[in-house]
């Protein structure tokens, strides 16, 4: 073989080499883990999986899923994300403040990627909404014109509505800051908030007797994760006092609830694919802004309001996304 031959030869196997070296090496596969304050089924996270599989990601393929559930005990939260970061995933997606705040504590390395959280700055996760800084980001439930826009509906539905109960779980830090807009507003409509706190199951049936001994007109619900586990009995609580209630979340309403007004749950979970794949992509949680909701929703539940004797003005049902029959 001549050298010429010989020397353009050995230039085109080194230029397959390391294409074919490329081709060999394994796909990666990005490891979650996911830190939930309830108990399967949760089809939330059901909804985060659909926004992965449209940007590409299969499970099993490219990503794994390591879940960890605290079934309502707060507790075991930092034990479970401990758990997850000796795990050594890639990333931790925490779902509401106390799940958050348990990551936060298990890890200053490790991305964590959260929602439905109330207060992002206040409970101490992100320095700011725009600078989040250290390793956590994702999507804040905030709101702040939200507490006025739902007592001004009750006052739509029951416009000499004056005196309103409040039930939400006073240990819960992000909600703080929602009971105290709440009382706020409702101070500037002249409306009287009577503020009732629970945090577990004992609690009920004295809050049900402080709202009936302090004769409130209406309910209103700040919806977390124990509020939520709990809505059928605070619905069917309200149904059998003949109480009209507003919620924060339509799930209350599609139990039976009559009416609520807030962001659009699901819309945020499939915004939280996007903030994953951008980290698995090489970005920094400490670069992303935190996201305000943008979508909000209005339910009816138009059964309810019959049971309860109410007629729910048209300007307010043409104002609904929803209307349950």
């Amino acid at each position: 073989m001549k050298r010429r031959e010989f020397i353009t030869l050995l230039s085109g196997a080194a230029a397959v080499w390391p294409l074919a070296a490329r081709a060999q090496q394994p796909r990666k596969v990005w490891r979650l883990g996911v830190l939930q304050p309830g108990a399967p089924p949760e089809p939330l996270l059901e909804t985060i999986k659909d926004g992965l599989r449209d940007l590409g990601y299969m499970e099993g393929r490219d990503i794994v899923f390591e879940v960890r559930w605290a079934e309502g005990k707060h507790d075991r939260l930092a034990g479970l994300a401990a758990e997850l970061v000796g795990l050594k995933v890639d990333v931790i997606y925490a779902f509401t403040t106390s799940p958050a705040l348990a990551a936060r504590g298990a890890t200053t390395t490790t991305p964590i990627v959260f929602s439905g959280v109330g207060d992002p700055v206040g409970t101490g996760l992100v320095a700011s909404l725009a600078h989040p800084g250290g390793n956590a980001t994702g999507l804040s439930v905030l709101a702040t014109e939200l507490a006025g826009k739902r007592l001004e509906m009750l006052r739509e539905i029951i416009p000499t509505v004056s005196r309103v109960a409040m039930l939400w779980n006073h240990t819960n830090p992000s909600m703080v800051l929602r009971a105290n807009e709440t009382q706020d507003a409702a101070a500037k409509l002249g409306v009287t908030v009577q503020s009732i706190g629970v945090h577990d199951l004992i609690d009920f049936e004295g809050a049900f007797t402080a709202v009936t001994d302090g004769h409130a007109a209406a309910l209103l619900i700040l919806a977390d994760p124990f509020t939520m586990a709990n809505r059928k009995r605070v619905v069917e609580f309200a149904a059998q006092r003949g109480l009209p209630a507003i919620y924060e979340i339509r799930q209350f309403v599609d139990a039976g609830g009559l009416i609520s007004y807030g962001p659009s749950v699901p819309a945020m979970q499939r915004r939280v694919a996007g903030y994953l794949d951008k980290i698995f992509k090489g970005a920094k949680p400490s670069d992303l802004p935190v996201e305000q909701p943008t979508k909000f929703e209005l339910v009816i539940n138009i059964k309810t309001s019959r049971a309860l004797g109410l007629e729910v003005p048209p300007s307010l049902l043409a104002r609904a996304d929803d209307v349950i029959e």
